[in-house]
């Protein structure tokens, strides 16, 4: 070790957010103390984002094993399931939160570069990409400005990229006003044997950085992203990383190309904590060491630091492990793709990693202390029951008047963001690039993407209602599964899996720390319910601002991205009226007089501390089953399951795809506000054809399925219990358009 490396101090470690008992153990670790190179390198992989240092303990609780996946969670850098006729999907979640919140554009756009990434480097090729937004108040500018950014990143960066964004959910509330959620999901196709793994081993086998050099953009960015964002966060810009599409374009098309030589041993994009963190997972995996020359890594900018060379975040670069004497076939791939490819250094048996800057060994550390269930930190953090909950204990739905103005409670309710369409957002990103996309103009409510040269499709989301998660982050995360699964099932399709990203608050606040506890008890619940094993994801705590004397967490916002399969695509299930003269069923129960928690009550009344609607996750479950059922055997013409908004914006959406209109009933035992406009849980919305009502019938009585008849569709018009409502064009206007009005 140079006598020159400047030695590690405690102010050092708590500059890069490392506890005083970290620095210590770091010491324990390495014998001596560290240098600060060697401190970088440990504050990254110790860092929340890296490490999962407060999670890990309750992430081990979810559910990990199913007939379908053929790696478990955290085994590779995405999960893998088995579709059949010898391919697999391979799909993630990750989340792009804290660069998004303060450079929109290149937050969002590499945050879609760096999880198609992870994609590809298991040899799938992506075919689909899907995203959950979050922002703030939709009046606000500073929202309208994120908000313009985050949407432009991400159409721009996807649609040069090629791949086509086929769904997502986009969701506004104050508590994201200055810390916004971006999470992004890829999904890919494989062979089933033809994927690559994040490993290193065989002494001597050359390891290449391939793709585009090295830059200072994105140094400590894991670091970065496990702090609260403050006022003062503006500073850390350099932080934020910059991406190439069309860079990572080539990068895609070579990385496949290089897999099918058989010259790569292992392959590792180059994330969070850059060269760190792909070395020393690589190396971890393969029980393996590595020596690397940081003066061979192609750089942008000249004298470089080497912890500025480990740390960077420079996107479109992979680590590959080559077998050696195949060096000449990998470099021809990369050759021809135009990309950087050079040998930077080899596999050792020491299980260190050896980083040298011209002749002169910067740094020296064991691989497997750097990663998770190697020897980096572990937590369990105190809990306590927040305050607010007895805010949310104290509703009282009777305190609440009932509308009298049911047109105008409905015209306002269906303009709330919330609600409304989301098409400025998606008109935006190219949902038909490759031609996969079987929802464009079939929509469902899960996106729907076909299997070239099979009959399969697969279903994919994104869903999470934060208000029910706030209000009971048990019982919300619960349902945030559920409609996952109910989105699947109500498009023809069978649930298989779950990725998830959990966005939520600093985790030494006890009561985020409950909150994050008890979703993770729900998701696994629901998961196991629903036989969705978790195949790996994201957690994003210190989604937290603090301004001033106040610090403002997010909601817990735990997303669920669930990935289902259509053996036969041919069963694909839409959620458009198809003719006037068709009944109209809800499916579950029509009798609660539950407007808990629902866009009515934060639309006409304010009121945001409610509990969470009605839901029983056996009830779901079996309705999940029956809807599978009367869909099987083309019993229906459309299945729409009812949400935000309610019944009324479920028929709505339902209505507008063919301008058709409906006329309902209302159940007289309940209000008629929550009857429209509540939103209790595990209901679909059916309509059935005139010729097959009977066995309609007869199928859900024999099934034990509650239901009711509610109506018919229509030719224009909207009629509610005898009264007009208007025709469909006014109603489609005002929802298509509300967003675009709002943003000017």
């Amino acid at each position: 070790m140079s006598t020159t490396a400047t030695l590690a101090t405690l102010k050092m470690a708590k500059d890069l957010g490392l506890l005083e008992s970290e620095f210590e153990s770091i010491k324990e670790i390495l014998g001596r103390t560290p240098n600060f190179t060697e401190l970088s390198i440990f504050s990254v992989m110790w860092s929340e984002h890296c490490s999962y240092k407060n999670s890990i303990t309750l992430l081990k609780t979810l559910p990990r094993e199913g007939k379908r996946l053929l790696v478990e969670a955290g085994e590779e850098n995405a999960g893998l399931v088995d579709i059949g006729d010898g391919l697999a999907c391979a799909f993630k979640i990750e989340s792009h939160n804290h660069p998004s919140a303060l450079e929109p554009f290149q937050g969002a756009a590499t945050g879609v570069g760096g999880i198609h990434r992870d994609i590809f480097t298991m040899g799938a090729r992506p075919i689909a990409a899907l995203n959950s937004l979050r922002f703030g108040d939709i009046q606000n500018k500073h929202t309208k400005h994120l908000m313009r950014g985050v949407v432009d990143g991400i159409s721009h960066y996807g649609n040069c990229f090629g791949v086509p964004t086929v769904g997502g959910e986009v969701y506004f509330n104050s508590c994201y006003n200055q810390n916004i959620l971006v999470n992004a999901m890829s999904v890919g196709i494989v062979k089933e044997g033809e994927t690559v793994s994040a490993t290193s081993h065989g002494v001597g086998n050359p390891i290449y950085i391939v793709g585009s050099a090295t830059g200072k953009d994105g140094i400590h960015g894991a670091t970065f992203a496990s702090a609260d964002l403050t006022e003062d966060s503006e500073e850390d810009l350099p932080a934020v990383q910059v991406g190439d599409p069309f860079q990572e374009k080539l990068l895609l098309e070579a990385s496949l190309e290089a897999i099918k030589t058989g010259a790569i041993v292992g392959m590792q994009d180059m994330g969070a904590a850059g060269i760190t963190c792909s070395t020393s997972e690589m190396s971890a995996k393969g029980a393996s060491g590595m020596i690397i020359y940081l003066d061979k890594v192609p750089t942008r900018q000249a004298n470089m630091e080497p912890f500025e060379i480990l740390l960077s975040e420079s996107q479109e670069r992979m680590l590959i492990c080559c077998k050696k004497g195949m060096e000449a076939e990998l470099e021809a791939v990369f050759d021809k793709w135009d990309l950087e490819c050079e040998i930077i250094g080899e596999v050792t048996d020491t299980k260190r990693l050896e980083f040298f800057l011209n002749g002169e060994k910067v740094a020296d550390v064991p691989a497997e202390p750097l990663v998770l269930g190697g020897g980096a930190p572990i937590y369990k953090r105190e809990t306590k029951v927040p305050d607010y909950l007895e805010k949310i204990k104290a509703f009282d739905l009777n305190s609440i008047p009932e509308t009298t103005d049911l047109v105008g409670a409905a015209r306002q309710l269906v303009a709330s963001p919330n609600v409304a369409s989301k098409r400025w957002v998606y008109e935006q990103y190219d949902s038909m690039v490759r031609t996969n996309t079987a929802t464009t103009n079939a929509p469902s409510d899960a996106a729907i993407v076909r299997v070239k040269g099979t009959t399969k499709g697969l279903a994919v989301t994104t869903d999470c209602n934060s208000a029910y998660v706030y209000s009971d982050p048990y019982v919300g995360t619960m349902i945030a599964v559920s409609e996952a699964a109910r989105n699947i099932v109500c498009s023809g399709g069978i649930p298989v899996a779950i990725t998830n990203c959990l966005n939520f608050g600093n985790p030494y606040n006890p009561e985020v720390y409950w909150q994050f506890t008890n979703a993770i008890k729900g998701m696994g619940a629901a998961c196991r319910k629903f036989e969705t094993p978790v195949t790996g994801g994201n957690v994003s705590f210190y989604n937290h601002t603090v301004l001033k004397d106040t610090a403002e967490p997010v909601y817990p916002t735990p997303t669920i991205g669930m990935l289902g399969i259509l053996d036969d695509i041919s069963n694909h299930m839409t959620l458009d009226f198809k003719e006037a003269g068709h009944s109209i069923f809800l499916l579950g129960k029509d009798t609660y007089n539950d407007l808990n928690n629902s866009e009515f009550l934060r639309t006409l009344h304010n009121i945001h501390y409610s509990p969470t609607p009605h839901f029983d996750l056996e009830e779901e479950y079996q309705l999940q089953e029956v809807v599978k059922t009367i869909i099987k055997k083309k019993t229906v013409t459309s299945v729409h399951d009812v949400s935000e908004g309610g019944l009324f914006v479920t028929l709505l959406e339902s209505a507008m795809v063919n301008k058709l209109g409906f006329e309902i009933k209302t159940n007289g035992s309940i209000r008629k506000d929550a009857y429209l406009f509540g939103e209790s849980q595990s209901r679909v919305v059916v309509s059935v054809s005139a010729d097959q009502v009977a066995t309609f019938t007869q199928l859900l009585d024999d099934l034990g399925q509650v239901y009711s008849e509610i109506g018919r569709v229509t030719t224009g018009n909207i009629v509610i219990d005898g009264a007009d409502f208007g025709g469909i064009d006014g109603w489609k206007t005002n929802y298509d358009t509300a967003i675009e009005k709002e943003l000017g």
